[in-house]
């Protein structure tokens, strides 16, 4: 099947070398090759749930299902990414060779919507910059398990980093007012865009209508009234979700909650006995480079799955090809991934009040050269 070529060939390249017998596998027996499912032969199922999870144990670490959907004429990555609850640049990873823009009538497109948790403590707030990903562990009722809701995320571009390491929530606010920084006026204003001082609720804040302020001076998770930009670098810093994200998460979140930034281009864990691997492209001015992360994954392997070069070279390749979708990368052949994923209903609404690829596109390109400055 021709349109499936752009991602299964590059799956197939990642995993065709396989290693019977890895270090630290139950077993040692080489993978059986099962027949791979014709997608049209199959009847597309309701999607599962975009954004909460339930832990089968404190040791879990990979949520969700990988999902394909096709795509009707007029979707982009915009529309679909927001309808399944996925940024714009993971779907664009995850599907190469694909036009975001205009993927094409019964296009088959990739939903990467499996996700390996940080390496980071399962409680508040943990946010993987590199994965423009939020992670959200409220503390579980006695006796009931452990949940996780995650959101895409929209990030600040280079130059305007989010910033790294441990804070909290130190205040909450609904319809909040806009305070514009004098720097961002006088961008706004070089660029013939000049804006006033302040900004109040309303459709034109673009903060949207919540927001979380951390105890990093300067810095908010909160809404925004450009949705398109969800899952992208294109804030000074801060970090946007989708209106109805922001919604779902402001009530669930206290002041004082933790909140941990961390910068995890390698994820890694463990699912009914396999080995997964999930690789993101380092962003632009990451400060250690990708080889230096896989050193790092090198040197915390306890279980001897990287003593030999030849895994070392197999994760390199899936981490250099920078997909964002957890691998089983120890297998004999390229279909595991196309063999799990499940076929979902296209539930992508026309919406006439959308605006056109054209002045999405406008709106992306203004807010990377003069964004909103949070």
């Amino acid at each position: 099947m021709r349109r499936w070529l752009p991602w299964f060939l590059l799956l197939s390249g990642l995993l065709v070398s396989a290693c019977a017998g890895i270090p630290g596998r139950s077993g040692g027996s080489q993978p059986v090759a099962q027949a791979v499912p014709d997608f049209s032969e199959r009847e597309p199922l309701d999607p599962l749930p975009r954004n909460e999870f339930t832990l089968a144990s404190t040791d879990e670490r990979i949520i969700g299902t990988p999902q394909v959907v096709f795509a009707h004429a007029e979707n982009t990555f915009s529309d679909l990414a927001r309808e399944y609850g996925l940024g714009y640049d993971e779907l664009v990873d995850a599907n190469p060779g694909v036009d975001p823009w205009l993927p094409g009538e019964n296009t088959p497109v990739l939903l990467p919507t499996q996700y390996i948790l940080p390496n980071a403590p399962h409680r508040g707030l943990v946010l993987n910059i590199a994965s423009k990903r939020l992670f959200y562990f409220p503390e579980p009722a006695a006796g009931e398990p452990q949940k996780v809701f995650t959101y895409p995320i929209g990030i600040g571009r280079v130059g305007w980093d989010t910033p790294l390491g441990q804070t909290r929530v130190i205040s909450k606010a609904v319809d909040p007012t806009w305070y514009v920084p004098a720097s961002v006026r006088k961008e706004h204003a070089a660029a013939g865009d000049p804006l006033p001082a302040v900004v109040p609720p309303g459709p034109d804040n673009p903060l949207g209508n919540r927001v979380l302020k951390l105890g990093l001076p300067g810095y908010l998770i909160h809404g925004t009234n450009h949705p398109y930009g969800v899952g992208m670098r294109v804030s000074h810093g801060c970090v946007r979700l989708y209106p109805e994200n922001i919604e779902s998460l402001f009530p669930m979140v206290s002041v004082d909650e933790s909140v941990v930034l961390v910068n995890q281009p390698i994820l890694t864990g463990w699912l009914n006995g396999e080995f997964y691997l999930e690789g993101h492209e380092s962003l632009e001015d990451d400060a250690v480079a990708i080889d230096a992360h896989l050193q790092q994954l090198y040197a915390a392997d306890g279980q001897g799955i990287f003593d030999r070069k030849k895994e070392q070279d197999i994760a390199r390749a899936a981490v250099m090809a920078g997909r964002g979708v957890p691998l089983r990368i120890f297998v004999d052949d390229g279909d595991e991934l196309r063999r799990r994923a499940r076929l979902v209903k296209n539930t992508v609404k026309p919406d006439a009040s959308a605006p056109t690829l054209a002045k999405i596109q406008e709106l992306l390109d203004a807010e990377k050269d003069t964004s909103e400055s949070l």
